[in-house]
């Protein structure tokens, strides 16, 4: 009889048992990570949509105090507004903002849209979301416009604050006079709002 040299190497080496655990659990390792960085970015997704409305809910109260909670309190953070430019440091954010809006403003609404994107690494995020601002301004004219927002968090313990945030609103025209809008464009009102005001006493 033919001896079986020709016949296939068997499979069950213990090489090639090893090689299949090796293979195996390399899948579950790869499985299970992308399961669970689909359930960290759904928590985060979570969290920050929480904050954000929060957020909102604070600076539309009119009152920075209300506010001061989501933000870290080093005087060396630089904070970008609306109006005027910037501010450095949440002591001067405070007083400028408060200053600001009791002022020029009668009633603040800030809302967030729906197209938050969170990024996170480890204890630092950056949240970027559009929000749209409405307010009712103490000499009878309005502001109604979106928002583009850009936040830098960081996590002190189990809380996230605000180490950067940018807030910035679009230029609205149009080559019509006939249609602009009746609300005023925002840059116009925001530059408006850090001019002095005139002698006969007409801020805009």
């Amino acid at each position: 009889m033919p001896s079986n040299s020709l016949a296939p190497p068997r499979n069950d080496a213990p090489g090639y048992r090893w090689f299949l655990y090796v293979a195996f659990a390399f899948l579950g390792a790869l499985v299970t990570f992308a399961g669970a960085r689909a359930q960290q970015k759904a928590s985060d997704d979570d969290t920050f949509r929480k904050l954000l409305d929060a957020y909102c809910g604070a600076w539309s109260s009119g009152n920075p105090d209300n506010a001061a909670k989501f933000y870290a309190k080093d005087a060396h953070l630089v904070f970008y507004d609306v109006a005027p430019f910037s501010y450095t440091g949440w002591k001067e954010y405070n007083s400028g903002v408060h200053e600001l809006l009791s002022t020029h403003v009668d009633s603040l609404a800030l809302t967030v849209d729906k197209d938050l994107k969170v990024t996170r690494h480890g204890t630092i995020a950056w949240t970027t979301v559009s929000m749209h601002a409405a307010a009712k301004l103490k000499n009878g004219s309005s502001i109604d416009t979106p928002v583009r927002y850009t936040g830098i968090w960081e996590k002190h313990g189990k809380t996230w604050l605000l180490v950067h945030e940018h807030l910035s609103a679009p230029s609205v025209a149009t080559d019509n006079p006939s249609e602009q809008p009746r609300t005023r464009d925002f840059s116009e009102t925001r530059n408006s709002m850090v001019r002095p005001v005139s002698p006969e006493g007409a801020l805009f």
